[in-house]
């Protein structure tokens, strides 16, 4: 599997972005530059990072090792919560840390409505997004009300909610709210942090198809117009998860796991996160 058979997604700027990316979210950063180098090695060209996670110099440091032309890459960093109040001062420490001129995509990961500065962040996104520094501005984890009121202030649409979305969590309403402000759809933890894939409609669809239930589960994502972001860090899965490009299941696979929504969130609620991310 190589990454020109990875699918691809336009964004509502023409940005594409591919629809199978690797995330190192809750990777340490000693050990994230060895683990995104065997994702570029396995095939992956997106890769997720952001300032909270504190592995972006990590990442960056991948990158310049792999040799890979910058062009062939999609880079994804995020604004830390605390930072918020200086969106444009963060997003240089990032560009810094990850040793880029530009990323592909930047995001406002968390709307934290208890500052009530996410439009004002947002400003300050889409001048970098005009000075030509990120190719495409989006936000994380924003729920409807809060799509609404940025969709109504901004100039520049956000192109990307990313969210947590996985079978048994899957979010339909946000999902389909993204969509409709001209959203691409974004799932983290996709796999659920692997607890989805120990269901047994996961594992009799795997069996059938002679495959992974982490295999399943993001062909299902794919199937469904998700970008998903999948983390290991074993270059065997990491192998494993990108031949789910391969992976066509049936419309009656795909309803399976659509029946298996149970509203089972595993990260904060966006509606009162408020860490800093420091």
């Amino acid at each position: 599997m190589t990454h020109e058979h990875v699918p691809g997604l336009d964004l509502n700027n023409g940005v594409r972005i591919p629809q199978l990316g690797y995330g190192v979210f809750q990777i340490p950063p000693e050990s994230t530059q060895e683990a995104v180098e065997s994702a570029l090695e396995a095939g992956y060209r997106h890769i997720d990072t952001a300032a909270g996670y504190k592995n972006e110099a990590a990442v960056g440091a991948a990158v310049a090792a792999s040799g890979i032309a910058r062009e062939d890459l999609f880079i994804t960093t995020k604004l830390r919560n605390g930072d918020q109040g200086r969106a444009r001062a963060a997003f240089e420490d990032s560009r810094e840390a990850l040793g880029l001129e530009h990323v592909d995509l930047y995001l406002i990961h968390w709307p934290v409505p208890s500052q009530g500065l996410y439009l004002q962040a947002w400003q300050d996104l889409e001048q970098i997004y005009a000075d030509g520094l990120a190719r495409a501005i989006g936000v994380s984890n924003f729920l409807p009300e809060h799509l609404d009121e940025l969709t109504q202030a901004a100039d520049v649409p956000p192109a990307v909610n990313q969210i947590e979305l996985h079978p048994t969590f899957q979010q339909r309403a946000l999902a389909d709210a993204s969509r409709r402000h001209g959203m691409a759809v974004e799932a983290y933890s996709p796999l659920g942090q692997s607890q989805d894939l120990t269901t047994s409609t996961v594992i009799d669809i795997a069996r059938r198809h002679d495959a992974t239930p982490a295999q399943v589960v993001l062909a299902w994502h794919l199937a469904s117009g998700n970008i998903a972001i999948p983390k290991t860090a074993t270059p065997e899965r990491m192998r494993e998860n990108l031949a789910a490009v391969s992976l066509e299941l049936a419309p009656r696979d795909m309803e399976q796991i659509n029946e298996l929504d149970a509203g089972s969130r595993i990260g904060a609620d966006p509606a009162t996160a408020a860490f800093s991310q420091y």
